[in-house]
């Protein structure tokens, strides 16, 4: 088994210590107003429609839906689905599509803990047609699929466990699966803090070195280096030796790493180390162990944070002020909504994808009164953006062969 294989394989089986890899509880999600009966929670009434869905096609092939509306469950993380972050932003997608589709239902369940994630889902498949599951730590939903072929399975952040070896990745037929490219939204946020920084001093404040984590910070660490080579910036990484992490394989990848994805006591710690080193700008990629670096840039008041995975400016309220720079997006409702669509109209395919800025997937946020970035930042951005878009431009990652130094832009 070869490294990378190895590393993901050891990275599906440890779970995640929060469904998100960024900080924050009461981000900004802009949620549409919900179809009168349709936005609370339902009893299970699905059982009879699921039946009506259609027999799957053969390999490969769309699949088709309910023609009498689907019932839809979604299984969260205990923070549940008015998290203000990652659950809520699915949630947002299924809104979306019961607007769209009025006759559809959608019920929320939250799992207890990470242990019983994988069961929780499981015991709720044959209620409804469509189970959706946020968060790496549902990588095992890949049995509960196997063993329910009409079921309709859209998995979140993760890709689903081969059922039948017990290990490794497998596709099927009846589960869409989405991770993104956090390597794109990293090399945004490190542009960003490149170019805002007053102190030239920047870094990046990670959970744990997860995959997804260390994309995070390769992306952050080469967005800095491409501003500092192209656009004019002068800015430092700043990472702290005793703060190191150690990604899946046990190889060292510096960062500033907290350690977990909870603890906000520690978050607090490392972020007044930072700030102690004169770092101004930070990209926070910490579960609710970000929340402590929040704080402590809070206290600090003079220094900024950029969110991750959804617009978190509401987290940066401090009094008259805000401490968020900007937040960089994994778009996570889009494809939620689309994925519904295509089960709705029978196109729907199973498969694993990557998903990135290519199909608007990965963003940052600009929207007036959400940011606080210079007109000639945001400028720099979107051309870097187009950049990510077309490929001209890729940040490396945590398995790729590209390092921050050798990656096509520099």
């Amino acid at each position: 088994m070869n490294k990378k294989l190895l590393a993901l394989l050891l990275a599906m089986i440890m779970l995640i210590g929060a469904v998100s890899a960024c900080g924050g509880s009461n981000g900004d999600v802009e949620e549409p107003d919900a179809p009168e009966g349709d936005s609370e929670v339902v009893e299970d009434e699905g059982e009879e429609e699921a039946e009506e869905v259609a027999e799957e096609a053969e390999e490969g092939e769309a699949t088709e839906g309910s023609a009498d509306g689907l019932d839809i469950v979604i299984v969260s993380s205990p923070s549940g689905v008015d998290d203000g972050s990652f659950n809520q932003d699915n949630y947002i997608g299924i809104q979306n599509f019961i607007a769209n589709n009025p006759d559809s239902t959608v019920n929320d369940i939250k799992e207890t803990d990470e242990a019983n994630a994988v069961p929780t889902a499981s015991s709720v498949v044959g209620d409804y047609d469509v189970i959706i599951t946020p968060g790496f730590q549902f990588a095992g939903i890949s049995t509960a699929a196997v063993e329910n072929p009409d079921k309709k399975f859209i998995l979140v952040d993760s890709f689903p466990l081969d059922a039948e070896a017990g290990e490794g990745e497998a596709e099927y037929e009846n589960i869409y699966a989405m991770t993104f490219k956090e390597q794109e939204g990293g090399f945004l946020a490190g542009i960003a803090a490149a170019l805002e920084t007053k102190t030239n001093k920047v870094a990046v404040v990670n959970g744990v070195a997860y995959p997804s984590n260390v994309n995070y910070q390769y992306g952050f660490e080469a967005g800095v280096a491409y501003a500092n080579e192209h656009l004019g910036a002068s800015a430092e990484v700043v990472e702290l030796a005793s703060y190191a992490g150690q990604d899946v394989t046990g190889e060292n990848v510096g960062g500033n790493y907290i350690g977990d994805f909870a603890d906000q006591a520690a978050g607090k710690v490392v972020g007044e180390a930072l700030l102690a080193e004169g770092v101004d700008v930070m990209l926070v990629a910490a579960g609710g162990a970000g929340n402590g670096v929040f704080t402590a840039v809070k206290e600090s008041g003079n220094a900024m944070v950029i969110g991750c995975d959804v617009d978190q400016f509401d987290d940066g309220i401090n009094g008259d002020e805000n401490i968020v720079l900007t937040s960089v997006l994994k778009v996570m409702h889009l494809n939620v909504e689309r994925q519904l669509e295509a089960i709705a109209n029978g196109s729907f395919v199973g498969k694993n994808e990557l998903l990135g800025a290519d199909s608007d997937s990965v963003s940052y946020v600009k929207d007036e009164g959400r940011h606080q970035l210079s007109d000639e930042t945001i400028a720099k951005l979107d051309e870097a953006l187009e950049g990510l878009k077309d490929g001209s431009i890729v940040p490396p990652s945590n398995f790729s062969e590209e390092t921050v130094e050798s990656f096509p832009g520099l």
